[in-house]
């Protein structure tokens, strides 16, 4: 049956149907061979975020470092954190 105030509108099908799908079981470990990184912005700012960045480091002391510097020249206490690690997926089985 198509929609008498669309004409060129295509018909909707009444046919319904139950779909079961089976779960895939993956893990995650980290890649023991690749450093984890860590980045900030500071987010200081009443009408926008001051959006200065660390950029990617790969030690916390690094990136307490890099903020401390920021503070002491600009005065900016609020930054948000960022920590990226490469993960690797050892797959399961189907269940």
């Amino acid at each position: 049956m198509s929609d008498s105030t669309n004409t060129d509108a295509p018909a909707r099908s009444t046919a319904r149907g139950r779909f079961r799908f089976r779960e895939y079981h993956v893990t995650t470990v980290p890649d023991t061979l690749a450093l984890p990184t860590v980045a900030a912005e500071c987010v200081t700012g009443e009408d926008r975020n001051c959006g200065a960045t660390s950029g990617p480091l790969h030690t916390p002391d690094e990136l307490t470092r890099w903020i401390a510097g920021h503070c002491a020249a600009t005065g900016h206490e609020l930054y948000e954190q960022t920590t990226r690690t490469l993960l690797c997926a050892e797959p399961g089985a189907w269940q």
